[in-house]
């Protein structure tokens, strides 16, 4: 069943939405709607049952805590760094 709602939206706004709806080839009602049943949608959960072995067994493993102080990005250059220093050793020779 259809309802009317009665908004106060800046022009701007409304004339941007027109414009995108138009763009979409869907009215501005049928836009809205659709925005308003995205934000209100309760968020769909999956039981335990519908996933897979490798899923569950992750979920099982210990959390790992990092401190504070961890930068992942430094710890990936250090392995990069690593991993590409032979070559940096055969360039230097």
């Amino acid at each position: 069943m259809n309802a009317k709602l009665t908004l106060t939206i800046d022009e701007s706004v409304i004339k941007r939405a027109k414009i995108y709806a138009q763009h979409q080839g869907k009215s501005l009602s049928s836009v809205i709607e659709n925005l308003l049943k995205s934000v209100t949608q309760k968020e769909e959960t999956v039981s335990k049952d519908e996933l897979s072995p490798l899923i569950k067994s992750l979920m099982l493993r210990p959390k790992v805590d990092l401190p504070e102080d961890y930068d992942y990005k430094k710890e990936l250059e250090k392995i990069r760094d690593e991993k590409y220093q032979k070559y940096l050793n055969n360039n230097e020779k």
